[in-house]
């Protein structure tokens, strides 16, 4: 092989190294970027700071149970009744209504 023709291939090698490096500098500064922002928005995002245990367990889930029940009921009436006057009476009745039904279904013995 002629020393012209190896300086090619050596400067053509040399030149795709470049490109590669060069790509891998941007992927990596982009990814500083997202790891960055991620950061800065995982700072925002409240920290669960409540009780552990069984018993808050099973609170939480009987909370969540009354609001899908009051939300089921809400959608009922959404679907049934074309009013607006009639949905936001659904509305106003199951928020006034749901600490009751919350003891109706949960009540301790």
């Amino acid at each position: 092989m002629p020393a012209g023709a190896r300086a090619k291939a050596r400067a053509e090698r040399e030149r795709l190294a470049a490109l590669a490096a060069t790509e891998r500098a941007r992927r990596a500064e982009r990814e500083r970027r997202r790891r960055a922002f991620v950061a800065r928005v995982i700072r925002w995002v409240p920290r669960r700071r409540g009780p552990a245990g069984v018993l808050a367990a099973r609170r939480r889930t009987q909370v969540r149970t009354t609001v899908a029940v009051l939300v089921v009921l809400n959608v009922v009436v959404w679907l049934v009744s074309p009013e607006w006057s009639a949905r936001l009476g659904a509305l106003v009745a199951s928020v006034l209504v749901g600490p009751v039904l919350h003891t109706m279904l949960f009540r301790r013995r």
